[in-house]
Formats: C-alpha cells, sequence, structure tokens
C-alpha cells in the first residue's frame, strides 16, 4: 500500500492538499458495497494529515470562483449538534454524538480532576452492532493528548468523502476541541487525521481538479 503525509498550515490548506495527492495517487475502483454502490472512487490506500493551525479562520476551504463551496458556516450549525449531543432526526440510522455525547463530559472531567499526563481519554464512535448497518459511521475514533499546554486531537476515519465531508468533519471537531478546551483550560493545539480510505467519488473528480487549478480531463 502506499503511504501518503500531508502537512498542513490550517484546515483549508489540509483539504486543497489532500485534493492534490487524491488526484495523483488515488486508486480508482467502482464500489460493490456502500454509499454509492456501482460508482467510481479515487481513493489513498492510507494517509496521515498533520493540520498545525487548525484554529485559523476560515475553517472551511476559500474556494476559487465558480467553484461551489463543499460546506458552508451555515451548514455546520446544523451540523455541530450531530458531532457533540444525542439528537437524532427521525430515519437516521445514528449520529455520531450519540456515542460521544457522555464521552466528551467524561474526558474533560478526567483532565480536570485528574491531571493531564494520561493516555486513557480517548473516545470511540460506534459498536460491534454498527458493523450491521446498511452505513456504518465513517469516523471510529477521537484520542486526545495534552501535551505542551495545548489539548490535540488524533482522529481515524475509515472512510472519508474528501469533497464534502473532510471540510465539515474537521471543521466541527476543530470547534469541539475549542469548547473542550474552554471547559479544560488548556490552549488549542493541532489535529492528526487518519485513514484508510480517504476519497473523491467520480462526480466531484472534475470540480476537485479546478479547485486546485488544474486541467480537467
Amino acid at each position: 500500500m502506499r503511504m501518503s503525509s500531508v502537512v498542513a498550515r490550517d484546515l483549508s490548506e489540509a483539504w486543497f492538499l489532500c485534493l492534490r495527492e487524491v488526484l495523483a495517487h488515488g486508486y480508482e475502483y467502482t464500489i460493490e458495497r456502500g454509499s454509492y454502490a456501482g460508482q467510481k472512487r479515487r481513493e489513498l490506500d492510507m494517509i496521515t494529515v498533520h493540520i498545525q493551525n487548525p484554529g485559523n479562520r476560515p475553517i472551511i476551504p476559500d474556494v476559487p470562483p465558480g467553484v461551489p463551496a463543499p460546506t458552508t458556516m451555515g451548514y455546520l450549525d446544523h451540523y455541530l449538534p450531530y458531532l457533540m449531543t444525542g439528537q437524532r432526526a427521525e430515519g437516521e440510522q445514528y449520529t455520531y454524538g450519540q456515542y460521544l455525547e457522555n464521552q466528551i463530559t467524561e474526558v474533560i472531567k478526567m483532565y480536570k480532576e485528574d491531571g493531564y499526563n494520561t493516555n486513557q481519554a480517548f473516545m470511540t464512535v460506534g459498536n460491534p452492532e454498527a458493523i450491521y448497518l446498511s452505513d456504518p459511521p465513517c469516523l471510529r475514533s477521537v484520542d486526545t493528548r495534552i501535551r505542551y499546554g495545548k489539548l490535540h486531537f488524533v482522529v481515524y476515519f475509515r472512510s472519508w468523502d474528501l469533497w464534502a465531508g473532510f471540510p465539515s468533519n474537521l471543521a466541527a471537531l476543530q470547534l469541539l476541541k475549542e469548547y473542550m478546551t474552554g471547559e479544560i483550560g488548556v490552549e488549542d493545539g493541532e489535529i492528526v487525521a487518519v485513514s484508510k480510505g480517504m476519497h473523491l467519488y467520480d462526480y466531484s473528480w472534475d470540480i476537485a481538479k479546478t479547485a486546485c487549478g488544474l486541467e480537467s480531463e
């Protein structure tokens, strides 16, 4: 497998660099099971994305004229409760918040009461029964670390839509991290994101090339 590695200044730069990485090195295949079965993806074998200053604004990509925005701050206002609370709309199989809500509270308590030098402040998404869902959770873990006076996130996505999912997911995770830093009383830190399934669906290949300033085929 090919190991990709991206180091980015902020969330917006991370998105553009990952677009270029997937377009250049993504494995093209037809989906046999899961979202968009029958369509094509370009997908990296494995990638690590190190975002040094994820709190830099704007936390969503600033796309060139003529390129549709992959996400908006208005959408994030709607998405954030999905990440942080157990609120679930009718017809939804799950929300990340149903798994994370109580764990967020416990991690904050752990750091405040027991100190920062621990490796136990790890939050999981999903349970053994999630394997039977038609679309299991893509985000599977949010690990945390306080080091050098800052709270850092290490997150893992089993599958990750780069065009729209990546900017919405990471912006919301950054807002969650900022909330937790305020509750704990530390500074905001970095994000390291890992995935063996970062991909672009075929419908987004041309607009991804345009966003990156590359010529479409």
